[in-house]
């Protein structure tokens, strides 16, 4: 099966050309662009209405005291992490134009699964990751073993049962960004005809 983005209406061959970049530069969304592309997130499917999105947005001089907290968890979770890996991370979270900390507000003891309450928060991410692109923005998504730290969580505010779903880095592509390979569709689907499907991609 080949993918041909000329059959396509114009909305999907958009869809089918967004990448993600860490390749980033001035300029970021201003405060009106990204409180319309973040609205794109809230319309990712909610089961019950929990409404888990939860965006904390960080952009000029707060970056490097926010790339200094992230430094902080990274050595509360492993004392031992190398110091070159430490001295990366601070220079991206303090480099990259704007960041984005993907915050859901679960509730375990609610009504909706709490995988469901998951998916609706990534749901979010993508749609925002799709309204970036729109935009003529570019977005990457990261997480790190450090997303996890209570005291960094309770520190950008998010508290328990609060968690966090990583960060996106947010700005203008340096470049145009060159579309990714992407794998084919024939092998990650399958037509169900009343007996069990396999899919190319596990043989």
């Amino acid at each position: 099966m080949t993918d041909s983005t000329s059959k396509h209406s114009n909305a999907l061959a958009f869809l089918l050309s967004r990448s993600s970049t860490d390749h980033l530069v001035e300029p970021a969304p201003d405060k009106a662009q990204i409180a319309a592309i973040l609205s794109a997130g809230l319309r990712a499917p909610d089961h019950g209405k929990m409404r888990p999105w939860r965006y904390i947005v960080v952009k000029g001089k707060h970056r490097r005291p926010f790339a200094e907290l992230v430094t902080r968890a990274m050595k509360s979770v492993d004392p031992d992490v190398p110091q070159k890996k430490i001295e990366k991370r601070l220079h991206r979270f303090s480099e990259m134009p704007m960041i984005i900390a993907l915050g859901m507000h679960i509730e375990p003891g609610g009504k909706i699964p709490v995988i469901e309450q998951e998916m609706s928060a990534a749901a979010g991410v993508m749609n925002v990751l799709n309204a970036l692109h729109a935009e003529g923005f570019g977005g990457f998504w990261v997480t790190g073993e450090f997303a996890d730290d209570p005291e960094f969580l309770a520190t950008i505010g998010l508290n328990p049962p609060d968690r966090l779903a990583g960060f996106l880095f947010v700005g203008t592509p340096e470049r145009a960004v060159r579309e990714s390979r992407r794998p084919d569709i024939s092998d990650y689907m399958a037509f169900w005809k009343s007996e069990p499907v396999s899919f190319g991609a596990e043989s």
